[in-house]
């Protein structure tokens, strides 16, 4: 076993939880979320990030609005729809028990069982 692929697992089976973080107070288009991700060590590409924007999009947690730039072509924005922000929410409980059970079971001293 690759350790190489199950940190790639483990990774994605968080990424849409911290896409929909990374827009949780503002919208932002794909370059900001990919910096946001890359600043906290989370390795996605482009190829990875679109597909992932566009399966949230269509479960109703996205949407987004087209933003002139003074710099180029027009660009997509992304942002929490309501049902988004309550999935959020949802999830963020779901992080933090799950966040606290693997603390337990990974820091935790093995019991003798006598």
């Amino acid at each position: 076993m690759k350790i190489e692929n199950t940190k790639a697992q483990m990774r994605k089976g968080v990424l849409e939880y911290c896409i929909l973080s990374v827009l949780k107070d503002e919208d932002a288009y794909v370059a900001e979320i990919l910096d946001t991700l890359k600043d906290a060590k989370l390795l996605v590409v482009e190829g990875t990030i679109y597909p992932l924007l566009t399966r949230l999009k269509n479960a109703g947690l996205l949407n987004y609005r087209w933003e002139e730039s003074t710099s180029g072509p027009p660009r997509k924005y992304y942002g929490l729809t309501e049902t988004g922000k309550i999935f959020l929410r949802e999830l963020t409980g779901t992080w933090e028990e799950l966040q606290s059970a693997v603390n337990i079971v990974t820091t935790q001293k093995k019991k003798n069982h006598e």
